[in-house]
């Protein structure tokens, strides 16, 4: 693996829980792995005012307390800086380029800077902005990179009117827009799995594939973000972003090479050729419902309704459920199911290739004398891994058969270094692949594919939104959306689903 080119990686909301919780931790698991250039450097940003020492104690909270490490964790932070700045006042910014230069000069960093927006959605716009205006984004005397948080945009003249003002002063090669799903390894398997055994791909098609089904459950409620989840739901905080995205890997065309654009411009194939879904017709293809109060292995739940700083009469949904197509060549006529909900049974993230039952039955069938569906299993999260379920005969007299599971989990591969999420998307931007990170165009695309829905939704109050009990996997007639089948009921154990299910 390539070491990055030397650089100075700047968060924007330095003091908010994304940077501590998970950035700074990430690029602790980066030194510790050596993949961190020679000469690196952080520098935290926010209106917080810290000096250097007080935000390197703050940072030190969330990283390994074992004595074997604190003297290399002392070490990281050695190249940990802070500046506080009004982000909103574009004077400011002459400050920070001035300690950029500073921190650059005293440790022999070349003027190459990657700028992290952790901040509110309402900054991506303002923060870019002013960086071009202090000139932090001309690239002649090094590169300069922006990776960008989602929600990116609220629907789809929001993100046109952000993708516009950040072209106006960037190169679609400096915008970096993150979707953590996509920096998961397992997520990236998908390609592997497809593109690299002759056994999958030449089945990969509506010749062979019955139903494809893309499950996205959390056993979380909304905890303590109500007043910003009831204006976002579901379909905005999962479908648009992370949900499209893992349609693009398992729908795609084969890329020639495995390169950024390559592999980019097919996922936007994808996205253009879903049939779209009309509003007439959004009440018959998707489904929306909302936690009611329930009781999970014992225990009071409240409802979404009665989760602070959510309105009593919210509509906003907690769980969708959706039927698409595809057409083109590879996917004509074959559905795609789309499931995602909060307060479900088990927290879970899978695609499930469902593939056509054999043309002729011969043998009878050890459950309910029906013949199976093959099934393809990628685990997402958690246990992760794949799993393959195929018929077998039942032991003793006759031809019974019975469905067994194979499958292959992650965790043997012990002695592999698994990267997080956040850690590899982090490695891939000071490489300059964008490969994981999401496309101006792919990113309208995909909103332009659920506007109809959110439309539906507002100007048509007559399309129902479905009560659903805590714990349980959605409201009863999403089943109905299926076709000669039913959802998968997953578990948090990938294999011997058959025979135990951990919840």
């Amino acid at each position: 693996m390539n070491h990055p080119e030397n650089h100075i990686l700047t968060i924007f909301g330095a003091s908010g829980d994304l940077t501590k919780r998970k950035l700074i931790p990430a690029l602790f698991e980066l030194y510790e792995q050596q993949l961190l250039p020679e000469k690196f450097a952080i520098l935290g940003v926010s209106r917080t005012v810290l000096s250097d020492q007080l935000f390197r104690e703050r940072m030190k909270e969330f990283l390994p307390s074992a004595a074997a490490t604190a003297v290399r964790i002392d070490r990281f932070l050695e190249s940990v800086f802070y500046q506080s700045i009004d982000t909103s006042n574009a004077v400011e910014y002459k400050t920070l380029k001035v300690r950029l230069e500073e921190i650059g000069e005293a440790l022999s960093i070349p003027p190459n800077y990657i700028f992290y927006l952790s901040t509110p959605p309402q900054m991506y716009q303002v923060i870019p902005q002013f960086l071009a205006e202090a000139g932090l984004n001309i690239e002649a005397t090094g590169f300069r990179r922006v990776i960008i948080e989602k929600p990116f945009g609220t629907d789809l003249s929001t993100a046109r009117a952000l993708n516009q003002g950040l072209l106006s002063n960037y190169e679609e090669s400096q915008l970096y827009r993150i979707d953590h799903y996509l920096g998961k390894e397992t997520v990236q398997n998908m390609l592997v799995t497809r593109f690299s055994n002759g056994i999958f791909e030449p089945i990969w098609n509506r010749n062979f594939v019955h139903h494809v089904e893309i499950t996205s459950a959390e056993t979380l409620g909304v905890e303590d973000r109500g007043g910003y989840y009831d204006h976002s739901g579901a379909l905005r905080d999962m479908v648009q972003n992370h949900l499209m995205q893992l349609v693009g890997m398992i729908a795609m065309e084969p890329p020639v090479v495995v390169e950024a654009n390559a592999i980019r411009n097919e996922m936007l194939k994808v996205f253009q050729s879903m049939r779209p879904i009309r509003e007439a017709d959004v009440a018959k293809q998707v489904f929306r419902g909302q936690y009611t109060a329930s009781h999970i292995h014992g225990q009071p739940v409240k409802g979404y309704r009665e989760e602070s700083g959510v309105g009593p009469d919210s509509r906003t949904e907690t769980f969708v459920a959706m039927k698409f197509f595809i057409d083109n060549f590879r996917w004509a006529g074959v559905p795609f199911y789309i499931r995602t909900g909060k307060k479900l049974p088990t927290r879970v993230t899978e695609v499930v290739i469902y593939f056509k039952t054999t043309p002729h039955h011969l043998f009878t069938y050890h459950s309910d004398n029906e013949p199976i569906n093959n099934q393809l299993v990628l685990r997402i999260q958690p246990d992760e891994g794949v799993l393959l379920k195929i018929g077998m005969k039942v032991p003793g007299a006759g031809f019974r058969v019975q469905t067994m599971n194979m499958d292959f989990h992650y965790n043997e591969l012990s002695t592999s270094y698994l990267p997080s999420a956040y850690s590899r998307l982090l490695l891939d931007c000071m490489q300059g692949d964008a490969t994981l990170y999401s496309r101006s165009d792919a990113v309208e695309k995909a909103w332009e594919y659920v506007q109809p829905i959110l439309d539906a939704w507002k100007n048509n109050p007559e399309i129902p939104i479905f009560g659903y009990p805590a714990g349980t996997w959605g409201p009863e007639m999403v089943d109905g959306l299926v076709e000669e089948g039913v959802w998968r009921r997953p578990c948090k154990n990938l294999a011997n689903d058959g025979e135990y299910c951990e919840l």
